[in-house]
């Protein structure tokens, strides 16, 4: 079974993999493998050249861990873009030998499901909002929510409380600066 990591997780595992960790890596691994060969297949269009390409991909990612900066990227997005391009470039390397459809053409692959590193990113993502709302007080949770995930003015949210508009623009400034400073550290 392979484990579900958060980027936060990931992004560790791979600088400890950068630092010649192979537990960390194998963890790595076992955490993306399915994806990486999934982007390589839909790319490539052959199981066995796309698993090559895979090996290939994992010694890159053995060999430039170290390089990972997880504030230009998130750890999915960097071993997607390694992934990618050893493909495209196996397909460019193969073009006189075989026939296939352009690179272009596999854009036209995707499915409509989002990518597994948009919904770890999401997930990762909805956590910290959470976590982070929770710290407010429950008015202004409330208020907040109310506001910006249904829609409701702030004069009515402000009749609702029976507070003054004034008042009630206080409160939501007030937390949706206690949050983003809770989401920035």
């Amino acid at each position: 079974m392979t484990p579900m990591l958060t980027r936060d997780e990931l992004a560790v595992a791979l600088g400890n993999a950068g630092a010649g960790d192979r537990a960390a890596f194998r963890i790595v691994y076992e955490a993306t493998s399915a994806k990486l060969l999934g982007v390589c297949l839909r790319i490539l269009a052959d199981r066995q050249l796309a698993e090559d390409v895979l090996q290939d991909t994992y010694l890159t990612v053995w060999r430039k861990a170290s390089t990972f900066d997880p504030s230009r990227a998130s750890p999915i997005t960097w071993l997607v873009t390694i992934a990618r391009n050893r493909s495209i470039d196996r397909l460019r390397s193969a073009a006189p030998m075989r026939r296939t459809a352009p690179v272009e053409d596999a854009h036209d692959l995707a499915d409509a499901a989002p990518l597994a590193s948009d919904v770890i990113e999401t997930t990762d993502e909805v956590g910290r909002l959470n976590a982070c709302l929770d710290t407010l007080e429950d008015k202004v949770r409330g208020v907040i929510r109310t506001a910006f995930m249904e829609g409701v003015t702030y004069d009515a949210l402000a009749s609702r409380e029976n507070v003054p508009l004034g008042t009630m623009k206080s409160w939501i400034r007030r937390g949706l600066l206690r949050l983003r400073s809770c989401l920035e550290s």
